[in-house]
């Protein structure tokens, strides 16, 4: 049971590793508006690679820490993003967007590996300040057309979404029974290597 948990967790953390390329956000804004401004803003958390892995990842990492994180984590990354995303669509530049999404995989993929609890105001920082570079991108790809108001809901809700499914990960590693507690710890530890090493692909795709 736990050897087969272990492989399928490494399979598929590989498999969306090996994506990362093909389908990691490239800010080009031609790919993610499709539908009305409401769809579109569901849909572009999802299509872009890199916002999906570290959103899911801070809900993994939320989960790893437990207690108040586990809804002060996300509520921070959602908030801080809209804000990101208003600006963005005021026109404000903000430098170096996408490798600050590349750099959110990266801390935060180090973070899970490495178990690193932070007090609850100092992961709020952490996960909004990567937050409004998601957000960012989120507001400069806005489509023409689209009502700004549906479109941010929309890309709230796939938010909220991929952290809960990050925390979800999280509970049934905590809960799964007969996984000793070393087993669980490699699964973190490979799971947040492994989102590192897609935040160092990201990166190095965008030189």
């Amino acid at each position: 049971m736990e050897k087969r948990l272990l492989t399928t967790t490494i399979l598929a953390a590989a498999t969306l590793l090996a994506t990362t390329p093909a389908l990691a956000h490239v800010g080009d804004g031609t790919i993610h508006h499709h539908g009305s401004g409401f769809m579109s803003g569901l849909l572009h958390p999802i299509f872009g690679l890199d916002h999906l892995i570290a959103m899911v990842a801070v809900g993994l990492w939320a989960a790893q820490m437990g207690g108040r994180m586990i809804w002060a984590l996300p509520v921070a990354f959602a908030a801080t993003m809209i804000i990101g995303g208003i600006l963005a669509l005021g026109g404000v530049p903000f430098p170096f967007v996408e490798p600050g999404i590349a750099a959110s995989m990266m801390v935060v993929g180090l973070l899970i590996a490495f178990a690193v609890r932070l007090p609850l105001m100092a992961g709020c920082v952490v996960t909004g300040l990567f937050a409004f570079f998601h957000g960012h991108a989120h507001g400069a790809e806005m489509a023409a057309g689209s009502g700004a108001l549906l479109y941010f809901t929309g890309f709230a809700l796939t938010t909220l979404f991929l952290h809960a499914a990050g925390i979800g990960m999280g509970m049934f590693l905590r809960n799964l029974p007969g996984l000793a507690t070393p087993r669980r710890s490699l699964v973190y530890r490979t799971s947040g290597a492994l989102v590192t090493v897609a935040g160092v692909v990201t990166l190095v795709a965008l030189l």
